[in-house]
């Protein structure tokens, strides 16, 4: 493998408790009742908010409104993240390992479905200027269709200039694994960060199930590539 390509929500940052409770919250709001935790798994990790709010009030919200609507859901994420400072650190082994990826140069970047107010918010929380091109980072912007279509990673890829199968993938939600897999990432990283290793053992794709950041192996990174570019 040449590069690696991670998601952020439940990946790099193990936050997926904050955003079943933000959701919620907010899906009462929008829907009269709360989403249940397989609404959560199927109708939210991964989608556009655009496409999670559709589901919520069971029609196509006009764009203004599902801006509106994803803001506030957004900001009520946010102030969640705040409030647990504590827990406001990139996940387990993250940091170590985006340490010796950059320390060698090895091509990364992130592809979340997240959209720009909470990318940025990450930006400063997490000091990712550290590690990553800002530039390369995709993000829901409108445009790219959320997982499990396989744009997001293409793009990623193409933005670290690899080929797909080049790429390791880390992920932590089943759409996000469908995109990679449609998108012919070379090998997919299932990280349980809330869930248990159960739900990824039985995905033919999963190549490898991880808890922390410590148990990839770092030689399966292709050496000569990577010195030839640094």
């Amino acid at each position: 493998m040449k590069g690696i390509i991670f998601d952020f929500n439940g990946t790099l940052f193990f936050d997926s408790h904050l955003h079943y409770e933000a959701w919620r919250i907010y899906s009462k709001r929008l829907g009269g009742y709360e989403f249940t935790d397989d609404e959560m798994r199927e109708k939210m990790f991964g989608r556009t908010n655009a496409d999670i709010i559709e589901y919520a009030i069971q029609r196509k919200p006009a764009p203004e409104l599902a801006e509106k609507l994803a803001k506030e859901k957004e900001s009520l994420y946010r102030e969640q993240c705040l409030k647990d400072r504590k827990n406001l650190v990139l996940a387990p082994g993250a940091e170590d390992f985006l340490d010796f990826l950059k320390s060698n140069n090895i091509p990364r970047t992130i592809a979340t479905m997240s959209e720009w107010d909470n990318v940025e918010f990450y930006i400063k929380e997490f000091n990712l200027a550290k590690w990553f091109d800002l530039e390369k980072i995709v993000y829901s912007n409108g445009k790219i269709k959320g997982k499990p279509a396989p744009d997001i990673y293409q793009i990623a890829a193409k933005n670290i200039n690899l080929r797909p199968e080049e790429c390791i993938v880390v992920e932590d939600a089943i759409s996000g694994i469908n995109s990679a897999q449609s998108a012919g990432i070379g090998r997919i990283i299932a990280i349980a960060s809330i869930e248990s290793d159960t739900l990824y053992k039985n995905i033919p794709c999963v190549n490898q199930i991880i808890h922390n950041f410590n148990e990839i192996n770092r030689n399966i990174f292709d050496y000569e590539y990577k010195y030839n570019n640094i």
